[in-house]
């Protein structure tokens, strides 16, 4: 069944993407404290830091120690609701052209397997392309090695909700970062249903997982011949990690200190930018505002900025498809104290947030109950505070729309009821948003006084 964001997801890629780059990857290659202030109906709270930040991303965490295959193990795990994945230790020979990764046991004992697998970490989305997982037995010939390796690899696929910032960094970057971050860069990546503009999007992230070439699966000739391969990504939940599933221990606020060094940007300890320019006298905070292109649009986004700037904001408008780099973009977020949208993929640019500062949430009517799990919790696990408000539907064009006494502002529950196809329809694609500042300014003051 699919989110809001999936649907979301999915009305994005209907539509022609500018950024695609004619040229594709190398297919060739041997070589803090949290902190949460719900601002619903004006009224806010804060919850007291709870989580140690680490210097360094990954610092701490448990070195990866060369696989060994044990003995009478399955090579693949479907229990996982999410996602498959399978774990080939020894002699795996990876075979593009055909979608198939061979494992070649240890024993003489072994029986032929073969599972087939959605390599992403949404094994439910029909359209992500299958890899074929075969566990020869004794009496089948393994293919010949026409380049052998060194290094482990993980075998994964793009595709499914991708185009969608938030799916690029939920179902792909992050379950990568869980897959590949404990092997230091010495892992090879194989892509399948490859999208090159993903790679050229996110490179400068990808190329702090792997040194060496990024393989074009689906049209490599290569049979190649690896000590260890992953076929399947990893995955904890909605743009999330926990701790406790992984055996080197990541987190969010490791992912997020990872993808900052990654693009350059301060290293954790250096404050947001309102902090560490504190002595000039002229300095504001400043916020990032995004206005969202299509849907759930701010109508009157010159007097909300007009508003932001009596509260002493200086304010950043941004447009989500604003033609510019994702290196300039992450830079613009850096230097800024908080970023403030409404719901949707745009928020999901807090990974470039430095430590303390803020997100400030925009809810939509009708879909408050989803509003924590896709943005707050990823927030306040990053380190990052969020302010969260729910809009009155005097703030939503659905009360012109439809009026008082329709279910759709009078009863939200039973249109949920209805099914996530209603919820996308009504509250994601047809509304937009008046936001009344004078409601929404006791909870803004929460913002500034997380800023201060």
């Amino acid at each position: 069944e699919l989110d809001e964001s999936s649907m979301e997801a999915m009305e994005e890629q209907k539509q022609p993407r500018e950024d695609t780059p004619e040229t594709k990857p190398a297919s060739q290659g041997t070589t803090p404290a949290n902190s949460d202030l719900d601002g619903k109906g004006g009224t806010a709270s804060t919850t007291a830091p709870d989580q140690e930040e680490s210097s360094e991303a990954g610092s701490g965490s448990a070195p990866y120690t060369k696989c060994t295959p044990p003995p009478n193990s399955t090579v693949c795990d479907l229990s996982n609701s999410r996602f498959d994945i399978c774990e080939l230790c020894g002699d795996a020979r990876t075979i593009g052209q055909s979608s198939t990764v061979m494992y070649v046991p240890h024993t003489e004992t072994s029986d032929g397997e073969e599972w087939s697998i959605r390599a992403q970490s949404r094994k439910n989305i029909p359209w992500v392309k299958k890899v074929t997982v075969k566990s020869l037995n004794t009496s089948q010939p393994a293919p010949k090695c026409t380049s052998k390796h060194a290094m482990p690899a993980i075998v994964f696929a793009l595709g499914g909700l991708t185009a969608n910032v938030w799916h690029d960094f939920s179902d792909v970057l992050v379950p990568l970062f869980l897959t590949a971050r404990q092997f230091d860069r010495d892992v090879q990546l194989l892509i399948t249903n490859n999208q090159p503009w993903f790679s050229k999007k996110y490179m400068t992230i990808l190329s702090k997982l792997t040194r060496y070439d990024i393989i074009d699966f689906d049209s490599d000739d290569q049979v190649r011949c690896y000590p260890h391969v992953i076929v399947g990504l990893r995955s904890h939940g909605d743009l999330g990690i926990y701790p406790n599933l992984s055996p080197q221990n990541y987190t969010m606020m490791d992912f997020r200190l990872f993808v900052r060094e990654a693009y350059g940007l301060p290293a954790a300890k250096v404050a947001i930018p309102y902090k560490a320019d504190r002595d000039d006298p002229d300095k504001k905070p400043r916020i990032m505002l995004i206005d969202r292109g299509k849907t759930r649009r701010f109508i009157n986004a010159p007097y909300i900025v007009q508003g932001l700037e009596w509260f002493g904001f200086e304010v950043v408008k941004v447009d989500p498809k604003m033609d510019t780099s994702l290196d300039e973009f992450a830079r613009l977020v850096d230097s800024c104290d908080a970023i403030m949208g409404a719901h949707g993929a745009g928020l999901t640019n807090m990974v470039f947030l430095r430590s303390g500062g803020v997100v400030v949430h925009i809810v939509p009517y009708g879909i408050e109950f989803m509003a924590d799990g896709f943005y707050g919790k990823p927030a306040r696990d990053m380190g990052l505070g969020h302010v969260k408000y729910g809009i009155s539907p005097e703030e939503s064009t659905l009360l012109e729309k439809y009026g008082w006494n329709h279910t759709v502002i009078k009863d939200p529950e039973t249109i949920r009821s209805s099914g996530w196809d209603k919820v996308g329809e009504v509250y994601m694609t047809k509304q937009d948003i008046v936001l009344n500042m004078t409601r929404f300014g006791p909870v803004l003051l929460k913002a500034i006084d997380f800023i201060m």
